[in-house]
């Protein structure tokens, strides 16, 4: 596996063993970076820090000076200015801050720490770089419904690029949660609910933020998987809200795309809000220190997330500030985010012995390599310059980018009687809804530097590729959670007049992201009204949803002839929508996350358990595990997603059908278009373990192949299955297998038949 590297002048000032962890998968190598001295030049710092200073290295607040969308996100401390932070600065109070306002700001700042402060230690400037900078990329659900990994290192690799130019080391990205609530707000920011897609997304990110020249290069931003751990997995989808599952589903399930991002080398990791069985993540020993450090030999940073140490009072966790600097301390997060607790109280409780000297050396010496990593020490302005700051953003480039992954994150849920693609000429086509037109609600939530008022809509999409821009009319017809007066007969008029109707409804970009639980995962009442009053004029009408998470579909809505889930886009969000309605390319994606029948069946994932009592026919069956209005099963699966092409499946091969202990099983099916329009298939491989010491799921995802198909041609793919890719965590919590008979499907979604058959793991 390919990882980042550390460049050979970071090696010779000493990064030493945290160089070898970064560049280097090996567990040895991971354990050992920990456990040996850092570079000379660092534990020289160290010996001649006083303790408030090292307090310092370990405190990392919000910046004063921001703009309005990061005081929005991350409201700064009271009484916080531009004037108290520098004087943190020179105290050697303060390791950083986090969304800032560019260059500006950070070379003030960065020159008072290297020039007036006792220590001169070079200050870690980082940001919620989620999904773009200045450019902004679709959702990472969205793009995670690409079904490739390499548009998410792309993508990544973009922000990356125009975050550094602005004076950023350090991103709180990516997301690595996996989400099986739709409820859940912050579902839009992780890759969906399937452990296999979220490992592939989780180290493409890192790769892309973190580069693959190394982290000291002028254009890589340190990334940090969060939020470790199971906060995807929140009670009833409420934000922040408890958690309590078994280990095995830990390591099964919620462990797994961590694990991927450490592999590709990232250097930090968040802790969560949530508890884990009655214990905080913050302060959670045998998570933070028994698995990750020791189990897992992780090497770099745990920064705790907004306020999580002193959000353990609310918790019930802790008594006070001081024992809540104390547990998370000891527990093992190393950096504390914006409540000053460490600052405040670590000296205190180093001197009467509640902290050890050592625990206090140690996480200030991973804040320190981190720092060198980064290139910090040879040269602290290299991620600021001001002419980067306005050449590297929002190229033409990234801005092409940008379009082509909206296109690429586009999923085509129906496509009745090939409604889609529209014609470019001779149809009148009216926009109708809240998201028909107008710069908002375009780039979606969690952008700090992104702009709605830079990026374009879906009128302004339509009408550049249309041969008669005259031709196009957009009306609101309501707003997004309330109607508008005169709004639906206007709407009427409009699809009256026309030949075809887009209908552009769903979620407006508040309604998801963080604290944005939803109990009815459902298009507001008012937008439904407006869908059936459309409906009611006969028009063909294409939906193009607007969402942050897996809805229920209902009414006008889901009985539309074409459902397009477009997401939240980003800056190309009009151009990218209207590409694929008008053909100018096809669409690919698939469903990160099932869409159910019902808000009712969340938490809702496709690779749940059979029960003892499966209802194995299409018809609703008395005594068996489903609900009585619905089967147990999505409306749309789980990698569901049309193209313009007609795709068959068949010619499954398994070769003997035997997988031998320490052999491979080649799996070969064909993939056949019979229209008239070339596709892009998401090919999906889900394996079933037919009988197991721990029941399995009734299917689980194992590997996916986009592949090109021409008109009227087809395709042979290939995959290769090893025992490795069958293991589960077994009866003593660890990776296992057992011999015994699997099924497989090559299908085009998780709950398609494709083509299906059965081969057995054969001991050794």
């Amino acid at each position: 596996m390919e990882t980042s590297s550390i460049s050979r002048r970071a090696m010779l000032l000493g990064a030493g063993a945290v160089t070898a962890w970064a560049t280097s998968p090996a567990r040895a190598l991971l354990a050992a970076a920990d456990q040996v001295d850092a570079s000379p030049m660092i534990e020289s710092l160290i010996a001649r820090m006083t303790v408030a200073e090292k307090a310092g290295q370990l405190t990392l607040n919000a910046a004063a000076w921001a703009g309005g969308a990061a005081n929005a996100l991350n409201p700064i401390k009271a009484g916080a200015t531009f004037e108290t932070q520098l004087a943190e600065v020179r105290d050697g109070h303060l390791t950083g801050v986090f969304n800032g306002h560019g260059t500006d700001m950070a070379q003030r700042m960065q020159s008072t720490a290297v020039r007036e402060s006792r220590m001169k230690i070079p200050l870690l400037f980082a940001a919620d770089v989620i999904h773009g900078f200045r450019t902004v990329f679709p959702v990472p659900l969205a793009e995670a419904g690409s079904f490739d990994p390499d548009l998410a290192e792309s993508t990544a690799r973009a922000a990356a690029v125009e975050a550094s130019a602005a004076g950023i080391d350090w991103t709180f990205a990516p997301m690595v949660d996996i989400a099986r609530d739709q409820r859940w707000g912050r579902g839009v920011e992780g890759a969906g609910e399937d452990v296999f897609l979220g490992r592939m997304m989780a180290a493409a990110r890192v790769r892309g933020f973190q580069g693959r020249k190394g982290l000291a290069a002028d254009d890589a931003v340190m990334a940090c998987a969060k939020h470790f751990a199971a906060y995807g997995a929140a009670e009833a989808g409420l934000d922040y809200n408890s958690v309590d599952v078994s280990e095995r589903t830990l390591r099964d399930v919620y462990f797994p795309p961590f694990q991927a991002a450490f592999d590709a080398g990232v250097l930090s990791t968040m802790a969560s809000f949530n508890e884990i069985s009655g214990v905080p993540a913050t302060a959670n020993p045998w998570l933070l220190d028994t698995v990750l450090r020791k189990e897992w030999g992780f090497g770099g940073l745990v920064v705790s997330d907004y306020t999580g140490d002193e959000e353990l009072i609310a918790h019930g966790f802790a008594a006070d500030a001081r024992e809540a600097t104390r547990l998370a301390f000891l527990a093992g997060v190393d950096m504390s985010m914006q409540s000053s607790f460490y600052r405040d109280h670590l000296p205190a409780l180093v001197a009467s012995g509640a902290v050890p000297m050592a625990r206090l050396d140690q996480a200030v010496r991973r804040v320190l390599r981190v720092k060198q990593a980064l290139g910090l020490f040879d040269n602290p302005f290299r991620r600021i310059d001001a002419k980067r700051e306005r050449t590297r953003v929002r190229t033409r480039a990234n801005l092409a980018l940008a379009r082509d992954a909206g296109r690429r994150s586009i999923v085509l849920l129906k496509n009745d009687g090939d409604l889609l693609p529209l014609p470019r000429s001779g149809k009148r086509i009216a926009l109708i809804g809240p998201f028909a037109q107008g710069q908002k609600d375009l780039i979606g939530p969690w952008n700090v530097y992104g702009s709605d008022s830079e990026a374009v809509d879906l009128l302004t999409g339509v009408r550049a590729v249309v041969a008669d821009a005259g031709m196009v009319t957009a009306t609101a017809g309501s707003g997004i959670e309330q109607a508008l007066p005169g709004g639906i007969d206007a709407a009427v008029a409009a699809a009256r007049a026309a030949d075809i109707v887009v209908l552009a409804i769903g979620e407006g970009q508040h309604m998801s992201g963080e604290a944005q639980s939803r109990d009815a995962i459902v298009i507001p009442a008012p937008q439904l009204a407006l869908a059936a009053a459309v409906a009611a004029t006969g028009k063909p009408i294409v939906v193009a949803l607007r969402n942050g998470r897996a809805l229920e579909l209902s009414g006008a809505v889901l009985d539309a002839p074409a459902i397009l889930v477009t997401w939240f886009l980003g800056s190309q969000s009009g151009p990218a929508i209207a590409d694929i309605l008008f053909g100018l390319a096809a669409p690919s994606a698939r469903l990160p996350a099932s869409f159910p029948f019902s808000t009712g069946q969340e938490p809702y994932h496709y690779a749940h358990k059979s029960t003892g009592r499966p209802n194995l026919t299409e018809q609703l069956t008395e005594y068996k595990a489903h609900y009585r209005e619905a089967p147990n099963a999505a409306r749309f699966a789980f990698g569901h997603g049309l193209t313009y092409g007609k795709i068959a499946y068949g010619n499954l091969q398994l070769g003997t059908g035997k997988l031998a202990w320490d052999g491979e099983l080649t799996v070969r099916a064909t993939i056949t278009n019979d229209g008239s329009r070339a596709a892009d298939e998401v090919v999906q491989l889900y394996i079933h373990d037919v009988a197991a010491s721990i029941t399995r799921p009734v299917r689980e995802l194992k590997a996916f192949r986009r592949v090109r198909v021409a008109a009227g041609a087809q395709v042979e793919v290939v995959f290769t299955l090893k025992r490795a890719d069958l293991l589960f965590i077994g009866t003593a919590l660890k990776p296992t297998v057992e011999p015994g008979q699997f099924r497989i499907w090559v299908a085009p979604s998780a709950q398609a038949e494709g083509v299906s058959g059965t081969f057995d793991l054969v001991a050794s």
